[in-house]
């Protein structure tokens, strides 16, 4: 979201023309949402809201052209604006309208499509409204947080409700939600009760956070690389207790190994984890490989083609073998704790 002396300037230079567009719904349901409320405090105005994609142009040029009984500018905000949906007449008047507005102050938010960069991909249509606004008053488009972003938002947030977030249950926090800030502003608020409105630790995320089976894993394959075999194991009776499948764990494992892997072979030809996202089509954000970079440098390559060796013959003997699902888990466990970590 845009810093708020930003917006304040913007509102109080008397900018008429607000357009902010992403690829994430709430980054600009916040954008539009401050940006409105600054308006109608600095007028003194309700907000006119128009919802929907495409909402009727007759009605945009009414609220855009009443004039105020306080001889201010009203706000008139279309949140969920979808210039394609527009048919091209009916666009033309939209852009007619958006130039010759006097009486009113616009504030438009559209999600659009990310392309493989991850950045927004508006139609033609969009693009010719968003230079149109830029040209007359503001467009931005919000970039997704990063996750040190997420980390401070977090932390904000249980400072607000007087508890601490440490940086540790932080990350912890990110590894079971991802990058979905509704679902860490949830975590956050329902940990910070669990804790008093005193400390969030990491054992208190582990015990009472989101159950995430890649999280849980992940944390096992660094026991792994630490060789701690004895960690591994424990961790491993916590998820069948839990009633994870023995499969579904090893799927998990198979996936962390792979990721491991494919960023170790691109360190080797001098690519980064973030090239690897975008060679192998991976889906949303990479905060995934960015942890396997840090975890692969524990490895060599042939260590971690033993190690998917290993995981093989794991899947095979589940799928096969008359033999305790639990006991061939554990005897993986400890042969990946003896091949992996650099020696």
């Amino acid at each position: 979201m845009p810093a708020e002396n930003k917006l304040a300037a913007l509102v109080e230079q008397g900018c008429p023309v607000f357009y902010f567009y992403s690829t994430e719904k709430y980054l600009v349901r916040q954008a539009v949402g401050a940006a409105c409320a600054l308006l109608a405090r600095d007028s003194g105005e309700e907000v006119t809201v128009l919802d929907g994609p495409a909402p009727d142009v007759e009605q945009l040029i009414a609220a855009a052209g009443t004039i105020s009984f306080f001889g201010t500018r009203r706000v008139v905000c279309l949140p969920e604006l979808d210039p394609g949906a527009y048919s091209e007449k009916d666009l033309e008047t939209f852009a007619d309208t958006v130039a010759d507005v006097e009486n009113a102050v616009l504030v438009f938010g559209s999600v659009f499509e990310a392309d493989r960069t991850g950045k927004a991909r508006p139609g033609k249509r969009a693009q010719r409204v968003i230079a149109q606004c830029r040209k007359l008053g503001w467009a931005e488009e919000l970039a997704k947080p990063g996750p040190s972003e997420l980390r401070r938002m977090m932390a904000d947030r249980a400072a607000a409700q007087g508890a601490e977030l440490s940086g540790p249950a932080g990350a912890a926090l990110l590894e079971r939600c991802g990058d979905d800030p509704y679902l860490l502003e949830n975590e956050v608020d329902k940990l910070a009760a669990a804790a008093g409105y005193r400390t969030i630790t990491p054992a208190l995320v582990a015990e009472m956070g989101v159950v995430s089976l890649e999280a849980d894993v992940f944390e096992m394959v660094r026991l792994i690389t630490a060789r701690n075999a004895a960690g591994a194991c424990k961790k491993l009776h916590i998820l069948l207790r839990l009633g994870q499948e023995p499969i579904a764990i090893t799927a998990a494992m198979i996936g962390s190994y792979v990721d491991l892997y494919r960023v170790k072979l691109g360190q080797q030809h001098k690519k980064n984890y973030s090239a690897v996202f975008k060679d192998f089509g991976y889906k949303g954000s990479d905060f995934r490989l960015k942890r396997s970079a840090q975890t692969a440098a524990g490895y060599t390559l042939p260590q971690l083609k033993a190690c998917l060796a290993i995981l093989l013959e794991l899947d095979k003997n589940l799928k096969g073998q008359p033999v305790s699902p639990q006991i061939l888990l554990e005897t993986a466990l400890c042969r990946l704790a003896m091949e992996g970590g650099v020696r």
